[in-house]
This record gives structure tokens, sequence and C-alpha cells, in this order.
């Protein structure tokens, strides 16, 4: 029996900590570091997304949008207006939570698949706008990001970064758990399950909606943010349809409402293509039947069918 004070939301984070420290010491090489590190950042995104949609109920198509906010944001501001680079991520980070706060007032009144339908138009208008703008964000062909220096400290490496975006993770993680344990997550949970009922137990609807989703935009941005300064360049890739709908079955696949299961998610989806290079041509083939698999055999997901199959064994 786990002591009192250990609680899930505890061991989460805990957890995610020692796993962090358990890899840096098993790693053998920096590709490992390298492939850790987009994993760390992806899921960032998701945990955010997570919130949305696991936790809210409300889907989002085009959640890239605001990854390639982000990560324009950090390549845009030093050189156009002359920022450094973390006053350019956070500036990124309030752009995404603006467009959110605006956009998300009139799309938000939608349900089901109008909502994610207008959604998706959202990234869509994002890409377009990253991949048409040649003259200033460098059209298809991307732009270089500058290096991160901290106090004198140039940033560079994998294993440097597999730390940074691995303790912005746990903070992401922890700052979710916090959410969906507070009176908020709580209301989050009850317009989840019936809008109307939530609205009549007195929850401003619109309000939560429109919170969750700013809050889903910024970890997307801090994820797209990450990533850029992390590989030093970024293309209009990072905002297209294809991320978003990778994004959203990181979610599914690891399980919603479950910020670990984002994590999980996060984790299979980006380690999966490189473990099965070994199969060449039919990669994809493979890669989209373990995908139907998991779907068939963890319909609610890696973590919580995990979970709920412990919970059976358990005496």
């Amino acid at each position: 029996m786990a002591p009192a004070w250990l609680t899930p939301r505890r061991a989460t984070v805990a957890g995610l900590a020692l796993l962090l420290a358990a890899l840096w010491l098993v790693f053998p090489s920096g590709f490992y570091f390298r492939i850790a590190t987009l994993v760390w950042i992806s899921a960032l995104a998701a945990v955010g997304l997570n919130l949305l949609m696991g936790l809210a109920g409300q889907v989002s198509l085009g959640h890239a949008g605001f990854v390639g906010i982000g990560a324009y944001a950090v390549a845009l501001g030093p050189r156009h207006l002359g920022l450094d680079l973390l006053p350019s991520l956070g500036l990124g980070l309030v752009l995404a939570g603006l467009l959110a706060l605006l956009v998300g007032r009139p799309i938000l009144r939608l349900r089901g698949h109008y909502l994610a339908v207008a959604t998706l138009g959202l990234g869509i208008l994002v890409w377009l706008v990253l991949n048409s703008e040649v003259a200033i964000t460098g059209g298809p062909d991307g732009i270089q990001v500058q290096r991160l220096v901290l106090v004198g400290w140039r940033v560079a490496g994998a294993e440097t970064w597999y730390w940074i975006t691995g303790l912005a993770l746990v903070l992401g993680v922890l700052v979710a758990l916090n959410l969906e344990e507070s009176p908020t997550g709580r209301a989050l949970r009850a317009l989840h399950d019936s809008e109307v009922a939530a609205a009549v137990a007195g929850i401003d609807v619109a309000r939560a909606k429109l919170a969750v989703f700013v809050i889903a935009a910024v970890y997307a941005a801090l994820a797209g943010g990450l990533l850029a300064l992390f590989n030093r360049f970024v293309t209009p890739q990072a905002a297209d349809f294809l991320h978003s709908i990778e994004l959203v079955t990181m979610v599914v696949i690891g399980g919603m409402g479950s910020s670990l299961g984002a994590v999980v998610g996060a984790a299979v989806l980006t380690i999966l293509p490189q473990a099965l290079t070994v199969f060449h041509d039919y990669e994809h083939a493979v890669l989209g039947l373990t995908i139907i698999l998991f779907m068939i055999f963890l319909r609610q997901g890696i973590v919580p069918s995990l979970a709920a199959l412990l919970a059976r064994r358990a005496p």
C-alpha cells in the first residue's frame, strides 16, 4: 500500500523526473538524447492538447498552428525585431495565447465536427501565412534560428537540450495535473460530460472552454519554440495539418484525459518510426497497422487501459 503522501499527482511527476535521470545514465550516444528530446517536446504539446480534448472534450485539428507560431517567434524575433531569443520565445507564447483568445470566442461556440473543421481552418490559415510570406518567414525553405546563449554560455548539444526540454515537460505536466485537480479542472470535466448540465450547475461554459483553449495554445507554442531552438531551423511543416493530426493521435493513443498518457503517446509516435526503419519500404504500413492494433486492443488508450487491467488484477 502506497503512503498517504504519495498522491497520484506526486507519483506521476516523481516518476517522470526519475525517468529523466535513469535514461541519462543508460543512453550510449547523442542519437538517443536527440530522440528523447524530440519526445519531450512533442509530449509537452500533447499534454496541453490533452487538457483541451481529454479534460474539456473540445476537438482541435489545427493545434500545430500554435506550434508554428512559437517556433517562428524565436526565428523572427531576433531577425526582424532585434529581440533576444528568450524574449522572442515569450513573445511567441503571448501571440499564441492572444490568437487563441480572439479566435476561440467565436469558434468555441461550435460543437462536434463543426468545431473540428473550424480549428482545422485556423491551423491551415497559420500554415498558409508561414508558407507564403517568403520575404519574412523564408517560405517553404524555412529559416535559420540563432543559437541560444545564456549568460555567455552557448547552449549546444543533444544532452543539454535533453535536460532543458525534459525539465520543461516535468513542469508542464505538474501544471497540467494541478489544473486538473483545481476547481477549473472539475468544471472542465463537468462540461466534458454535458455542457447543458454544467451550465445548469452554474459553470460559465464559454469562459471555461476559452481558458483551456488558451492554455493549450501556450503549451503548443512553448513546444514549438523549444523545437526551433533545438533544431536551429524551422519550416512551415511545424504548423501543417499532418502535424496537427499527429498531436491528436498522441493524445488518443496514450489515453484521453491522462497527462501521463499524452507523454506515452508522444513517445510511441516518436520512437516507433525510428524502430520501424528496419522494414524499409513497409515502414509506414507497419506503423499504421501498429496504431490500429493499439486502438483495437487498448480502446481507452495505453495508460488508462493498462491502469484498468492492473486494477482488475490487484488483490
